[in-house]
């Protein structure tokens, strides 16, 4: 155990409370605080991801465990942002479906060319940095949901880079898909 696997720990622990803020009833948190609360939750966890990633690299602390974890941790949290925010009406299922589904498409594919040694061939592109900052925006937004000064409405805003996420999302996974099928008709 050290301080960027520690951080990531926090970050699964952080989920049920995350989904639990929109559970409590009107009377311990107004709706507006239930925004709120869960808005500084899922950004807090948005930044211990590059935290832990930054201080397991300085600290020379990087380790097979914590590169595992890592992104399983992210994946359970946009899930599980996604979810929420598709139950709240904030954001359509099938935007939803088609980033986690590329999320668990990539995730096996990554695994499996791991297994066949050739885990460099799908490393993470500059194209999925994109779109994983596109939606670590985009789901603060939509989370926050209330108008800023009656003039910045972080839903629009929000369900724009959402959407962006979800294009980039489909062109990552091509991407990625293009770079395995070569290795997959060699293996098969």
């Amino acid at each position: 155990m050290n301080l960027p696997n520690l951080l990531t720990w926090l970050r699964i622990l952080a989920i049920p409370l995350f989904v639990g803020i929109f559970y409590l009833p009107p009377s311990w948190l107004s709706p507006f605080g239930q925004n709120l609360v869960a808005t500084i939750i899922f950004s807090g966890a948005a930044i211990t991801d590059w935290l832990d990633g930054y201080l397991a690299r300085t600290l020379n602390q990087t380790s097979a465990f914590g590169a595992f974890l890592d992104p399983v941790a992210d994946k359970l949290m946009v899930a599980a942002a996604l979810i929420v925010l598709v139950h709240l009406e904030r954001l359509d299922a099938p935007i939803a479906l088609v980033i986690i589904g590329r999320e668990i498409t990539v995730s096996a594919l990554r695994e499996w060319m791991a297994q066949i040694g050739k885990a460099k061939s799908v490393a993470v592109s500059f194209l999925g940095k994109i779109k994983t900052a596109s939606q670590m925006i985009a789901i603060p937004l939509l989370l926050y949901h209330d108008t800023i000064e009656g003039y910045f409405n972080p839903q629009i805003v929000g369900t724009w880079l959402i959407y962006l996420a979800a294009i980039l999302t489909l062109w990552s996974m091509i991407y990625y898909l293009k770079a395995a099928i070569p290795q997959a008709l060699q293996n098969s």
